[in-house]
């Protein structure tokens, strides 16, 4: 198997722990991310560092939805009397 240097799907850099990315930034690197793996050409230990990489990714952004959740409820709650549910897959249909 054979990397594609410098292809943005295996050259992860400096984008692999950065706090400061944005949850549409982090969406699109492991968007990147899954493309390397799936692809096959990834050697086993750059493997390895992209899938922990990817990890990484999710659970930052399962905290940055979980912060966003509460300010809308903080914003929207009990002032207007509303009452905020979180989105399911009923609510997708």
């Amino acid at each position: 198997m054979s990397e594609k240097p410098g292809s943005p799907a295996v050259e992860g850099g400096s984008r692999e722990s950065g706090e400061e990315l944005t949850l549409e930034a982090r969406l699109q690197r492991l968007e990147e991310i899954v493309t390397a793996l799936e692809a096959g050409d990834v050697e086993l230990e750059r493997g390895l560092r992209l899938f922990e990489e990817g990890i990484r990714h999710i659970r930052t952004s399962e905290r940055l939805i979980s912060r966003a959740e509460l300010r809308v409820e903080e914003l929207t709650g009990e002032e207007e009397g509303t009452r905020t549910e979180p989105l399911g897959m009923d609510a997708q249909q």
